[in-house]
């Protein structure tokens, strides 16, 4: 009789947390999952302590020299050059260029690269753009708070998002999804993200791909100098190939990204009845298919990049804002430049996350379109049956729609 006794407890007690399980969802998601703090204030996430991440922060916003291996073809003395707006970390309005050949079929690389650095510390070495590369494209400089949380979303989560997108569109919206190295872990790939092309998935490959690229200082991890127009600039560099002896200020830059926090949105216009009455417009239209609003991370614990990074708490199960898909589409705004895609990404530009919208005054990859109105009109392709709903709108309703997306 006691032994019955025990095993009749034992399967109330399990039923009984079946039960709350299953008719209590809500307890359980708000258990495992919160909203990600956001803010304009160059305070961490919870991913490092003040001290650090203020000491990331000056790496990343520290001005380089010649002495430090600076160029000898670059586009910045800093991180914080072009990522500043309205905080370390934001966007900015500077651009880079790029520029190649299509022959009818395929994308040809500008000799050196599709990347133009605009300076150089000699005159002699200043790229330029040489005849017969038809393909010239601006691309302007991106925020990079909350990148830390879009790291750890889940690829099958992206991958999922690009598989319904026809269904939600009748076949007329379909996002690309693509598998990019991950260059810390040699053979891992993973979905990109990150960049105009969504060309990086890690944040330790977009630091170390940037310090070269942008500021032509080498690291262990992207150890060979760029060249002048393809050619040698050997002569005018200083220092030894790699600049750096480790990855420590890459490292930085990277811990730096992941502790910050993702933009927040301006709380009093965004509890206007007008702009909540345009997130609904804008969702009825079928904007939000790409610049979907909310995500999930991975769960603390979690490994990433190859086993390189593991999710923290301070970045795992949590939930963000960002208004994007990171996949790639054809909206006519293509800039013609293949990067780390197939030939079938010329046209396609990744969806840009919407947070952090109100904090800029140029749009699109090209920084051309100087109104959201403008910028909106700009899409077509694919997005052509949205934007041809845009047009039919209201004036008061499109004026709802602008006063949404000017909340984020």
């Amino acid at each position: 009789m006691k032994r019955f006794k025990q095993i009749f407890i034992a399967f109330f007690i399990l039923f009984s947390f079946l039960f709350i399980i299953n008719n209590e969802p809500s307890i359980i998601a708000q258990q495992t999952a919160t909203e990600a703090s956001t803010g304009f204030d160059n305070q961490s996430n919870g991913l490092t302590d003040a001290a650090t991440h203020k000491k990331n922060l000056e790496g990343f916003a520290e001005v380089e020299g010649i002495k430090d291996g600076i160029g000898p073809v670059f586009n910045s003395f800093s991180c914080g050059e072009c990522h500043s707006n309205p905080v370390i970390g934001g966007s900015s309005q500077i651009t880079e260029l790029r520029a190649g050949h299509f022959d009818g079929q395929k994308f040809i690389e500008h000799p050196g690269g599709s990347l133009i650095q605009s300076r150089a510390i000699d005159a002699s070495i200043v790229e330029k753009v040489l005849e017969g590369n038809e393909v010239r494209a601006l691309r302007l400089s991106l925020s990079i708070l909350g990148d830390g949380f879009i790291e750890a979303i889940d690829d099958a989560v992206l991958l999922d998002i690009a598989k319904q997108q026809p269904n939600l569109s009748g076949g007329k919206i379909n996002g690309q999804a693509l598998w990019v190295p991950i260059e810390e872990a040699p053979g891992v790939m993973r979905i990109g993200r990150f960049g105009w092309k969504s060309q990086q998935a890690s944040l330790l490959s977009f630091s170390g791909d940037a310090y070269t690229n942008e500021m032509g200082i080498t690291t262990p991890l992207f150890p060979i100098e760029n060249t002048s127009n393809g050619k040698s600039v050997g002569k005018f560099d200083n220092l030894t190939d790699p600049d750096e002896e480790d990855n420590d200020d890459i490292d930085g830059f990277t811990e730096f990204m992941r502790a910050t926090k993702p933009p927040s949105r301006d709380q009093q216009l965004a509890n206007t009845s007008s702009a909540l009455a345009g997130e609904t417009v804008f969702n009825n239209m079928g904007c939000a298919i790409c610049h979907v609003s909310t995500f999930k991370t991975l769960p603390a614990g979690f490994k990433i990049n190859g086993s390189t990074f593991t999710i923290t708490p301070a970045l795992g199960d949590k939930i963000i804002h960002p208004y994007s898909d990171f996949l790639l589409h054809d909206i006519g705004t293509g800039d013609g430049i293949v990067q780390n895609g197939g030939q079938e990404t010329r046209n396609k530009i990744r969806t840009v996350p919407l947070w952090g919208l109100r904090t800029r005054n140029r749009f699109m990859h090209d920084g051309l379109s100087l109104t959201v109105n403008e910028s909106i009109l700009r899409h077509s392709g694919t997005a052509t049956s949205v934007i041809d709903k845009y047009r039919t709108l209201s004036k008061k309703q499109k004026q709802q729609v602008l006063t949404f997306l000017n909340s984020l």
